[in-house]
């Protein structure tokens, strides 16, 4: 159960909408979260991922590594995809750092993989994408890639790494008030679940817009 009051959190919200400014680009509504009471290098270091009820960022960039069923979805809906051959070419089996696959990779925040093509790929640089946060997620043959895409995106993480400051992109400001509020809601209440002692662990909750100055929750 949320700490933080519907109407505060409101009043945060508009505070921070109320210093935004036109630009050439959505800006995204960031949740920066301060933690307590935690040693990363003792105490088990938490994972996790909450689907939103809006997504934050859906301009993110996105690929499909895709079997024949799911080109022709795929190009149906205008989704771009990789077949299994294309990206085996972006693998050097002397180049130890995957170079060229790496640059091919970090053109897009989320991948996905067909369900047939798993068994491949340790051959389809699996290893690398796990190494740098790339491991795509499976599409079944019988899933809507289309809507498969949209609950990656609507999706969020949350890991403890060496620090006790995380930041989260929950929201974005072409979103109204109340979408914002929801997905925030929803945010905080995840970590808060994640953590050992629950809200004793957070010492801070801050939102922000991508440019904007950081506003207090908590």
């Amino acid at each position: 159960m949320s700490k933080i009051p519907v109407e505060k959190m409101r009043t945060a919200i508009n505070q921070m909408l109320a210093g935004k400014k036109d630009r050439k680009f959505v800006e995204t509504v960031d949740l920066q979260i301060g933690l307590k009471d935690y040693d990363p290098n003792k105490d088990k270091r938490f994972a996790g991922s909450v689907r939103l009820p809006y997504v934050p960022r859906p301009r993110l960039k996105v690929c499909v590594i895709a079997d024949a069923n799911h080109i022709d979805k795929c190009k149906a809906a205008n989704i771009e995809f990789i077949d299994a051959e294309a990206l085996k070419k972006k693998i050097d089996p002397t180049d130890k750092k995957g170079k060229e696959l790496k640059k091919w990779a970090k053109k897009f925040k989320l991948l996905f993989i067909s369900e047939s093509l798993v068994r491949q790929l340790p051959k389809l640089g699996g290893p690398f994408l796990t190494k740098w946060g790339r491991f795509p997620t499976v599409v079944q043959s019988n899933d809507d890639v289309k809507v498969k895409i949209e609950e990656g995106l609507q999706t969020v993480k949350f890991q403890l790494k060496k620090v006790l400051c995380l930041g989260v992109a929950v929201a974005n400001v072409a979103m109204n008030e109340e979408q914002i509020r929801q997905n925030m809601n929803m945010s905080i209440n995840y970590l808060v679940s994640l953590l050992k002692k629950g809200w004793n662990n957070i010492k801070s909750l801050y939102i922000r817009t991508t440019m904007g100055a950081p506003v207090k929750l908590f």
